[in-house]
């Protein structure tokens, strides 16, 4: 592996705990302010709005001038938005603070990973794309275990003076911007400027142009993360009203970062050899429908959740290198962070649409929230199964023109 791809899975790896540490946190904090469940649904909503409006925009960019002082400025800028959601104490402020965590987390999500798979040799990009995956999730889980166990454990708070949840943001925004420096002094990007590349405008028209299938699969993703983003989402809130402390939850997203772990290296690259893709990826959402649909009905919640639970965790480890992979092979002039900007802003249509209806959902029963979720990752399988059906198309009709 190329010394500048493993720097840059490491600098993902850390940018994940940190985005993380305010997690395990947030629902308690939402409801210490006397807030309704649904606020904390809008609350996320809004910072995918921020992901959805900025990841394009990124990836433009990225395409255009070096990616270093943009990841760094959206880091600046995910760490003024986390600040002011902790201290700013006021319902409508912390909605215009979510919305700039997420569109300066955008930067970063979009502009790491598009240097990755430019960076990355074909044959071996699912491979390095599964690789980031897992220490991302793995980053998840370890943000997760960390902010819970910072904002429970009494020596903890009493060495960092922690009294209350807000102080865990403040926390979070320090740690961020140190973070930052470290990307000024470790990322290298060597892309120059591009003064006869069209403006931010114009390349946006330029780039809505794109193949039926691809538009469809997009169009899946979303539909996909609109399921993800529910189930991991209002599982937090799910812990929470079943009387587990922060700490149990970042205990159990933890252990979830290790489950995806094995996966991304054990079961990734093997998978990533099969020719029909399409066909695979609809395999998963199916059994993750199946997986959800059972797990929330099943008695002994923590057993369930630590083991039948974990199929689905495997299954989303195997998903996203997979898409991931697929949507870069319709790049069009190396323009890999543009597309894949679009690629997050699809992504992030359905981290705005899942939440936002969710919370509604899920104050009339949580299990109507997880069944919807599932329902949502057929309808996702539903639209592959046409992306596959117009690829078939496609093909004969070039084989007949040969």
């Amino acid at each position: 592996m190329k010394k500048k791809i493993i720097v840059v899975i490491i600098l993902f790896l850390f940018q994940s705990i940190i985005a993380n540490l305010g997690h395990p946190v947030t629902p308690a904090f939402v409801r210490a302010l006397g807030l309704k469940d649904y606020m904390f649904g809008i609350f996320y909503t809004l910072m995918s709005l921020g992901l959805m409006i900025g990841s394009p925009i990124w990836g433009i960019l990225g395409d255009k001038f070096p990616k270093r002082p943009l990841i760094v400025g959206g880091l600046l800028l995910y760490s003024c938005g986390q600040w002011l959601f902790g201290y700013s104490g006021d319902v409508v402020w912390m909605g215009i603070a979510r919305f700039l965590s997420g569109l300066g987390a955008s930067s970063v999500m979009t502009l790491f990973t598009s240097y990755l798979v430019a960076h990355s040799d074909p044959e071996k990009r699912s491979k390095n794309l599964g690789y980031m995956g897992a220490a991302v999730t793995l980053g998840a889980s370890i943000g997760y275990y960390l902010g819970g166990f910072i904002s429970t454990n009494p020596w903890v708070t009493s060495v960092l003076n922690i009294h209350d949840y807000r102080q865990i943001f403040l926390v979070q925004t320090i740690v961020n911007t140190i973070f930052a420096l470290a990307v000024v002094c470790f990322f290298r990007d060597n892309v120059s400027k591009k003064n006869h590349e069209p403006a931010i405008v114009g390349a946006l028209a330029a780039h809505s142009h794109q193949p039926l299938s691809l538009i469809l699969f997009l169009l899946s993703l979303t539909f996909f993360t609109i399921g993800a983003t529910n189930i991991s989402k209002f599982l937090d809130v799910y812990f929470n009203d079943l009387g587990y402390s922060p700490e149990a939850l970042g205990t159990f997203v933890f252990f979830t970062g290790i489950t995806s772990i094995v996966t991304s290296v054990a079961i990734v690259p093997l998978l990533a050899r099969i020719r029909r893709q399409i066909l695979l990826m609809m395999a998963v959402q199916i059994l993750g429908a199946l997986i959800i649909f059972i797990v929330f009905r099943l008695n002994h919640f923590i057993f369930v959740i630590y083991s039948v639970f974990m199929i689905y965790i495997a299954l989303k480890a195997i998903y996203q290198p997979l898409e991931q992979s697929y949507i870069s092979r319709h790049v069009r002039s190396g323009k890999y962070a543009t597309l894949l900007g679009w690629r997050q802003a699809f992504v992030s249509i359905g981290m705005v649409l899942g939440p936002l209806g969710g919370g509604f959902l899920y104050e009339k029963s949580p299990l109507i929230l997880f069944d919807s979720s599932g329902l949502f990752f057929l309808i996702g399988a539903l639209m592959l199964a046409g992306v596959y059906i117009l690829k078939r198309t496609k093909n004969r009709h070039i084989g007949r023109l040969e």
